[in-house]
């Protein structure tokens, strides 16, 4: 193998699951050029990774609109310029583990002998020369990417999420720590996702952060993007002190770097909270309608997670928004697994 292809174009969760699939390549294919295609936003999270070689962006936005203006010649000229790119390439070997129609297609198109799909459904198994199906243990965080490691016989040992860094992100982080008076040590909340049903309250998140101001003396950061500035207000609005709050204000990967100096890191089921795991800093994940792990393995992770007959729901609520499973889990409880979490309060090294 001379020249691979990694093919998952988004989430944010998804890709850090998936990051260890990249030195997992690396050790097997030592001199290999190893390149992953993903869409515009994820970038940041792969650039800096030191096995990785390439990062090539996927311009959904321009083929979209193409799409959506009929303009059908110029979107025919814009994918037959991207494939020519991608086959540029001569890749031996490309994996697509997104398993979407979409991320199927643009594997078929980078024209690599072997295709290789996780799982693929929609059609995208028939572009694949191989599909191999999801397996592990679906306890252990990433568990789908490991079992398709092992079955592409690359090492298992040392499967760990990662994302790289540049000395300007870890410096700008410096410098936030600085500007809010961060450097005795800080908590981050990551209260963000997409769904509702994902989330935890407002007034849960209000309590936490006076507790962990009354109770540990420490200065709590709210991260998030900037599509998340409204609802990061409201949580704001009766904790103005010792809140500091950077939704909006930070790029992926300076939140990554703010993430990797923080004390403790409290989140629902997002991007944000895994890169906790990911950093190996003492994490603590509130899952309701998803449980996408239950094992972190890392004794300084764990999940609060409160099984009803319903979970995990996922897309599919029954409780009319009232959100039991996210309810059952009380700011006493999150405040006390906290606590116990190795390394919690411990200096950075």
């Amino acid at each position: 193998m001379q020249r691979i292809l990694i093919v998952r174009l988004s989430a944010i969760g998804d890709i850090v699951f998936a990051s260890p699939l990249i030195h997992a390549l690396r050790r097997r294919y030592p001199q290999a050029h190893i390149s992953w295609l993903a869409q515009p936003e994820s970038k940041p999270l792969l650039e800096h990774h030191p096995d990785l070689d390439e990062v090539i962006v996927w311009p959904r936005g321009e083929w979209t609109a193409l799409w959506k203006q009929r303009q059908w010649l110029a979107l025919w000229r814009t994918v037959r310029d991207f494939r020519a790119m991608l086959r540029s390439h001569r890749f031996d070997m490309a994996l697509d583990i997104q398993s979407l129609l979409k991320s199927g297609f643009l594997t078929w198109l980078s024209g690599a002998r072997q295709r290789i799909g996780l799982g693929s459904r929609e059609g995208s198994q028939w572009l694949m020369s191989r599909v191999i199906p999801k397996g592990g243990d679906v306890r252990r965080i990433g568990s789908e990417y490991l079992y398709f490691a092992q079955q592409l016989g690359l090492p298992g040992d040392d499967f760990e999420m990662r994302i790289g860094l540049s000395e300007m992100d870890r410096a700008q982080a410096d410098g936030l720590i600085q500007d809010h008076k961060l450097s005795e040590g800080f908590v981050v909340i990551c209260p963000f996702t997409t769904r509702p049903q994902k989330h935890w309250f407002t007034a849960s998140w209000r309590s936490l952060i006076h507790r962990v101001q009354a109770e540990w003396s420490l200065p709590v950061v709210m991260l998030g993007g900037p599509g998340d500035r409204s609802a990061a207000t409201e949580i704001a609005a009766e904790c103005t002190a010792g809140l500091v709050n950077l939704v909006g204000e930070t790029s992926l990967r300076q939140a990554a770097a703010l993430i990797a100096r923080a004390d403790l890191v409290v989140g629902v089921d997002t991007g944000l909270t895994h890169m906790g795991i990911a950093m190996q800093r003492p994490t603590l994940c509130l899952f309701g309608s998803t449980c996408p792990y239950l094992d972190t393995t890392h004794a300084n992770a764990r999940v609060i997670y409160r099984a009803l007959d319903c979970s995990p729901c996922r897309r599919n609520p029954t409780c009319h928004g009232s959100f039991d499973c996210m309810a059952a889990i009380s700011v006493d409880a999150v405040m006390a697994e906290a606590a116990a979490l190795p390394g919690f309060r411990e200096p950075l090294s």
